[in-house]
């Protein structure tokens, strides 16, 4: 490689290089300023209407809340305000209340609907089987006559082969070649 290829190459690569570290890097810095900037215009919205909540955000959560009721500063901030606490505090125990109710009864609807489903299954499953045992029963019958019959056959060619042996060695001659080939083949 030239001279200037070589520089064309390292020049790409710490390009690449440093777009990758923007990229790692960029995204939660974008957001965390994102997030503090909506902060400062929400506190200023809230700063006329009421007082600064001062919220303790930190990574443990107080409760542990099922999905979808996962709010920090909601906990955070029923906590400075003993009034709307109390009201507060009744009102999100009653939601979990609730949403462990729900969760609970649908839990049941399902397993009773598994079960159902379940119960479903194996009845067609015996009668599946039931259907099996009778294709079987019916199969061995049915090998069971052929095998007689073909027992029966050859029972009877050997009778009618003897009885013309017989016939023959008395002297009866016949005249069709159908009863030569009969005896032939067999």
């Amino acid at each position: 490689m030239k001279r200037g290829q070589q520089r064309a190459v390292k020049a790409g690569l710490w390009m690449m290089g440093l777009c990758l570290v923007g990229f790692i890097i960029g995204r939660p810095l974008y957001w965390h300023l994102t997030e503090g900037f909506s902060s400062v215009s929400i506190r200023h919205r809230k700063s006329l209407s009421c007082p600064l909540c001062d919220c303790d955000c930190s990574s443990q959560p107080l409760l542990s809340l099922m999905d979808g009721l996962n709010n920090h500063s909601f906990t955070d901030c029923m906590k400075h305000d003993p009034e709307v606490s109390e009201e507060m505090e009744k009102n999100f125990i009653d939601m979990l209340k609730e949403e462990v109710k729900l969760q609970e009864a649908q839990a049941l609807e399902n397993q009773q609907k598994a079960d159902m489903m379940l119960l479903e299954a194996k009845k067609m499953t015996s009668q599946f089987q039931k259907e099996a045992d009778k294709c079987s029963s019916g199969m061995e019958t049915c090998e069971e006559a052929r095998e007689k019959s073909e027992s029966a056959l050859e029972a009877q060619r050997s009778l009618t082969a003897m009885w013309e042996l017989r016939a023959r060695q008395r002297g009866w001659r016949d005249d069709s070649d159908e009863s030569n080939q009969y005896l032939q083949n067999n």
